[in-house]
């Protein structure tokens, strides 16, 4: 079960699951992002086929503020882990 530099050796199996997850996880991510952002941006009378140059900016600054917001959710977290105060540690 442990490999020469004394850590636990990861099965395939176990590889898969991992990737799994992680495509779960991204998958929600990305789901989320289009639900709020095409909530809050595209009007839903759908008065044009195409994007407006408004609903675009607006897009792109929902998306931008997002992937901010997550990557400093992110990195609390981990700060938090490190720590060892998160979950009541």
């Amino acid at each position: 079960m442990f490999g020469l530099g004394g850590a636990p050796q990861v099965s395939s199996q176990q590889k898969i699951q991992a990737a799994e997850a992680e495509l779960d996880m991204v998958t929600g991510m990305f789901n989320s992002l289009v639900e709020q952002c095409h909530a809050k941006c595209i009007n839903k009378s759908y008065a044009e086929g195409d994007v407006s140059k408004q609903e675009a900016v607006c897009l792109d600054r929902c998306v931008s503020k997002y992937f901010e917001t997550n990557v400093k959710v992110g990195d609390s977290m981990q700060k938090l882990g490190q720590s060892g105060s998160f979950m009541g540690r």
